[in-house]
């Protein structure tokens, strides 16, 4: 069986890694070329014996390669995975998916017409602490859940280091898609909805602001998520905070859990949930994450390579990610105009 050929548009920091997950998929995959604007990248990738380019299109005509990944800056990701299809190429995207919903269905209608497999990199749907706080409300150690809290809080930058050599602060920037909404919000917004499958996000509030490391994106934002089973939702992005709360905060009808803040972004610290039973409640015992939930990125990378090749389902259905789109396109839209925004589930977004 040949590997899936795989030509990475957008060789920076994230585009490097995954050529690392790609290349250890045991034969499954394996990267072929990169394309990438800036000399500096296209030598790092030449100087670990891959082939480069300085525009995707010549990707589109090599016939090795198989798929592409998009790694490029948010709002580059439409016109990308959009080449890539209509060359007849699969697709995987690095999360945000696009910069809105009506971007990422065109993308998908754009698939299915080519008949080609199309995913977003939504690893942290195999974190050990949402597994773990999925396995809490599966076990109903809370009794009938009132609230949810996803945080991530930190008095620096939220964007991470970057690629020096390609405008390293993009992702302060809204014009490229920046800001503390699409990046760590992107996933905890993805994992608040699915924690919650089968309820509907049926309406969103949010504050978005800029105060200290960007000028024209968040910083700063605050999502609150009302779900048609009446839980409330709550995810925020804090980095403007010098003391940040839990990272996981859960309420119910027979106590509470949190999970500590951990400054290294530590899995294992943010999955360490604590119960507090409520007066007259028993205490429970708190589930292990079962290891065999979990899926590393390489993983991701064979699952996808498999479907590819018309064996099952990617990891992440692309379909499954409009009600995370959905779900952002709102928190915007209410930042903006100050206002509650109902989400209208008359198309079914949610992951089959």
């Amino acid at each position: 069986m040949e590997p899936l050929g795989v030509g990475i548009v957008g060789y920076g920091r994230i585009g490097a890694e995954h050529c690392g997950w790609i290349n250890s998929t045991g034969g499954a995959a394996q990267v072929v070329a990169v394309a990438d604007p800036t000399a500096a990248r296209r030598a790092l990738a030449e100087s670990r014996g891959l082939a480069s380019v300085d525009r995707i299109e010549a990707l589109l005509s090599d016939p090795r390669i198989d798929a592409i990944l998009v790694a490029t800056p948010t709002s580059m990701h439409f016109h990308h995975a959009s080449a890539a299809l209509a060359a007849n190429k699969h697709v995987m995207i690095e999360k945000p998916m696009a910069m809105d919903f009506t971007e990422s269905r065109k993308l998908i209608d754009l698939a299915e017409n080519r008949r080609r497999v199309i995913s977003v990199f939504h690893n942290r749907r195999w974190d050990s602490d949402y597994l773990r706080v999925r396995a809490v409300l599966g076990a109903g150690i809370l009794g009938r859940l009132i609230n949810i809290e996803s945080r991530l809080g930190q008095y620096a930058s939220c964007v991470g280091p970057a690629a020096v050599d390609y405008r390293p602060g993009w992702r302060n920037e809204a014009a490229f898609g920046g800001g503390g909404l699409f990046d760590w919000g992107s996933h905890f917004v993805d994992q608040l909805w699915r924690l919650l499958i089968p309820a509907r996000p049926v309406c969103i509030m949010a504050q978005l602001a800029g105060n200290v490391w960007s000028g024209d994106c968040d910083d700063f934002a605050r999502i609150l998520v009302s779900f048609d089973n009446g839980v409330s939702g709550l995810v925020e992005i804090n980095t403007t905070t010098a003391a940040p709360l839990p990272r996981w905060h859960l309420d119910g009808v027979a106590g509470s859990i949190t999970a500590p803040h951990s400054p290294a972004f530590d899995l294992d610290v943010w999955a360490d949930l604590r119960f507090t039973p409520a007066p007259g409640q028993p205490d429970r015992a708190i589930p292990p994450t079962e290891a065999r939930a979990r899926l590393s990125e390489a993983q991701i990378w064979t699952r996808f390579a498999g479907a590819c090749r018309g064996e099952g389902a990617p990891a992440v259905r692309a379909r499954g990610v409009l009600a995370t789109m959905a779900i952002l396109d709102a928190a915007r839209r209410s930042a903006r105009e100050h206002v509650a925004v109902a989400i209208d589930w008359e198309t079914d977004w949610e992951d089959r």
